[in-house]
């Protein structure tokens, strides 16, 4: 069979009765009724229901095989109306072995057995449908920074430092030197900024040594990270993240509505996103019996709870929490101009979840210094960081963002393993 010729499933549908057409996928279910026997198949676009007269040996058929088929279109017998396939020839590409591994179409299969056979489970299409959402969502950043006049840079993912918690580090054998798995290409996007660039953005694998066993923490993710120079302040990175986030939406709402449907998930463009100082969030969780010290972090707890707040009184899904502590924040960060103890910092959440970080920097030699020192760095020690700030460096200011949570929020899935395809965490190194 000519698969060459090959056509979808969903173009086959809207053809008009009496068309010859060539289809190819995978067999969902085999109905055998005698001489009248029924096949569904499956590709990406859709399923479609063939009508097989004869064919006695549809008998050896087994469900997820692959095959081709030819036939004639005509209107099908269900009250919808919908077109079916009189079958006039099919080809065995490859039979599927039986009984099936996982349970591809009930929820009957953990997680976990789930991910070993993802081949397999991505064949559901409420599975197929998150992952097509994620490519849009993938596709609309680019477009956005694209339009916005960003670069975008690739950074070495193979260090010789880092610039978070050393504890986060997985440390790897370079050729008999220490090297690292970048945790941060944060570096390299001040790097890139005082190179002239302005703004830089990149969607590339971070990698963070955590033994978190969350449904919300990986030991890789895919990082959205973005830096622009000549900033007023923090507030001219939140306005650039706000628009991001209006353009993902809308455009996974203009392109995936049949994803959407099919997963059950309402989403809205949100008109503004609010900006709360954390001493007001502090207060606001403290309301709901959640104290914290003025020096804490929001632990996860802390975003759910006012997450719930938000939606409530602000009738939003998402918050821009800022000025967040000194104490709780890296020491590149620049330090509040009326708050001693604060930062020009923020992370953003949503549907009660963080999904990102960002701040203006220190882009004051001296002032980072001193930062450095007080928490415990000794900055010459970071090689080439210095002197990115030693020969002319504008304001700047950026954010980091993980597409993981980011989908995982969107489609309001129970765990963050629902929204990539192979995760890795403390256990996971396959498949």
């Amino acid at each position: 069979m000519d698969l060459n010729k090959r056509e979808y499933v969903k173009d086959v549908l809207n053809k008009k009765d009496n068309s010859k057409v060539i289809v190819a996928g995978w067999v969902e279910k085999v109905k055998l009724m005698g001489n009248l026997n029924f096949i569904n198949l499956r590709d990406r676009t859709g399923v479609l229901q063939i009508v097989a007269k004869g064919f006695k040996e549809l008998s050896k058929l087994t469900p997820e095989s692959v095959i081709s088929a030819s036939g004639t279109i005509k209107k099908g017998q269900k009250k919808s109306g919908e077109k079916e396939l009189i079958l006039d020839n099919y080809e065995i590409i490859n039979p599927a072995e039986t009984p099936l591994p996982i349970d591809i179409f009930g929820d009957t299969t953990s997680i976990d057995k789930r991910i070993n056979y993802r081949f397999l489970d991505a064949r559901n299409p409420k599975i197929n449908a998150i992952f097509k959402i994620r490519s849009n969502m993938f596709k609309s950043i680019v477009d956005f920074f694209s339009k916005e006049g960003f670069i975008k840079i690739n950074t070495p993912k193979i260090t010789a430092a880092g610039v978070e918690s050393g504890s986060e580090l997985f440390k790897i054998d370079y050729f008999n030197k220490k090297a690292y798995l970048s945790q941060s290409p944060q570096i390299y996007k001040q790097m890139m900024v005082a190179a002239g660039f302005e703004r830089v953005y990149e969607i590339a694998p971070v990698f963070r040594a955590e033994k978190s066993h969350t449904t919300r923490h990986l030991t890789e993710f895919i990082g959205v990270d973005m830096e622009m120079g000549f900033i007023q302040d923090e507030n001219s990175v939140m306005d650039v993240v706000e628009n991001l986030i209006k353009y993902i939406i809308k455009d996974v709402k203009n392109n995936c509505s049949d994803e959407l449907n099919l997963l059950k998930v309402n989403v809205e463009v949100p008109k503004s996103i609010p900006r709360l100082q954390i001493k007001e969030v502090k207060s606001m969780l403290k309301e709901k019996g959640k104290k914290l010290s003025d020096n804490d972090d929001l632990d996860s707890e802390s975003e759910k709870i006012i997450g719930e707040i938000v939606k409530k009184k602000y009738k939003s899904d998402f918050v821009f929490v800022v000025n967040y502590p000194w104490d709780k924040r890296p020491f590149y960060h620049m330090k509040s101009d009326n708050d001693s103890k604060g930062t020009k910092s923020f992370d953003l959440i949503w549907n009660g979840v963080e999904i990102g970080t960002g701040a203006q920097r220190e882009h004051r030699y001296k002032i980072l210094k001193e930062q450095a020192k007080e928490k415990g760095i000794d900055l010459d020690k970071i090689n080439g960081y210095v002197d990115i700030f030693k020969f002319g460096c504008p304001t700047h200011g950026g954010v980091g963002l993980g597409l993981d949570r980011m989908v995982q929020c969107l489609l309001i899935l129970n765990n963050i393993r629902e929204a990539i395809l192979l995760p890795r965490d403390p256990e996971r190194l396959t498949p």
